[in-house]
């Protein structure tokens, strides 16, 4: 692509179009913003949907400090809504209503598992809940994708399980009648709790890949790191079967203001590069991009007013080349060489006190 032709704009519009949408991922390599655009998307999605349930599945909640408002792992009502609610859980932590010695043990001895069981009877609260859609602000990459697998891990865990039964069931049986506790730690006991937890597994599944019920968005920012990070999980996804058609690059640095900076003409210079090379891997993909700000966004009215770049894209206050952009640059020239004259003339005394 040529560097002076105009890179093609794109936004979120069609995720809130498609209404049939029922989970949405939101994921990336980590500092490049992934929490601000899920909170921002679940804002819009709340406009145009009955209810909206956003979950941090991050170990390293920061819900609370976009929607500066305390969560946990029960859903609460957003602060100035009446349908957006959010929670904070942690799928790496074990769940106590599963944590019974001998699921606990046998979930121990099978990597990934635990992860696989506590993320499961999450998505079997969750189901129970009368939501419209639900946003998931996911950890960074590579924990995504291990919960990602998780239907699998799940699977195999059973299998191992069925294959202990089938060895050691009738010692199991006689080790549970000897010490009374027969009717909570049975092996039919057990092992119901593990299929009930296989049936939502599958269940949900079924919808992950589903593209009319499931798309995951990936937020990047113009680093080759990022790209490189991007094109992995685009791939990735694609194995797993689950739909991905948007991905949001954040802290654009656009040319709307006369930079003088040498950095900034640097950075810009970079970006560019990397953004076409998004747009060329990704000609199919809805792309948005979303300035570099001078503030964090953080509270309910700052993430409102920067949902407006999600749905518009983000156009330049002057076009260069015009009367005005020129007229702009006279002025902010004229501005400096003044300050400068200022500073030179109190030098100047300075010297001649001295």
């Amino acid at each position: 692509m040529d560097s002076n032709e105009e890179i093609p704009e794109g936004s979120v519009q069609n995720i809130l179009d498609q209404e049939s949408l029922k989970w949405i991922f939101v994921g990336g390599k980590g500092g490049v913003g992934k929490t601000t655009c899920s909170s921002i998307l679940s804002i819009l999605l709340a406009r145009v949907r009955t209810s909206v349930l956003i979950i941090s599945t991050d170990p390293a909640h920061n819900l609370s400090d976009a929607f500066q408002q305390r969560f946990t792992k029960s859903p609460t009502l957003v602060n100035g809504f009446s349908n957006l609610y959010a929670m904070e859980v942690d799928p790496t932590v074990e769940n106590e209503d599963t944590s019974d010695g001998f699921v606990s043990d046998l979930a121990n001895s099978i990597p990934g598992i635990d992860e696989a069981m506590s993320f499961a009877e999450m998505l079997k609260l969750v189901q129970t809940m009368d939501y419209s859609v639900i946003v998931f602000d996911t950890a960074p990459t590579g924990h995504t994708l291990r919960l990602l697998q998780f239907p699998s891990t799940l699977e195999k865990g059973l299998a191992k399980m069925m294959s202990l039964r089938n060895r050691f069931g009738g010692l199991l049986t006689q080790m549970t009648r000897l010490f009374g506790v027969e009717d909570e730690f049975n092996e039919d006991t057990l092992l119901g709790k593990l299929d009930s937890m296989k049936d939502v597994i599958q269940q949900v599944n079924k919808q992950f890949k589903d593209p009319d019920l499931t798309t995951f968005v990936c937020v990047c920012i113009p680093e080759f790191l990022s790209l490189y990070e991007t094109e992995r999980l685009v791939q990735e996804l694609t194995k797993f079967e689950i739909d991905t058609h948007n991905i949001i690059i954040n802290q654009v640095i656009f040319d709307e203001e006369v930079v003088e900076s040498k950095l900034l003409k640097a950075r810009m210079r970079m970006q560019q590069k990397y953004l076409e090379q998004f747009y060329m891997l990704y000609d199919d993909f809805h792309i948005t991009k979303l300035p570099l700000l001078p503030e964090e966004v953080c509270g309910v009215e700052a993430l409102k007013a920067f949902s407006h770049s999600f749905i518009s894209p983000h156009r330049p206050r002057l076009d260069r080349g015009t009367v005005e952009e020129l007229e702009q640059r006279v002025a902010m020239l004229t501005d400096q060489l003044k300050n400068a004259e200022e500073e030179l003339e109190r030098l100047r005394k300075g010297k001649q006190k001295v």
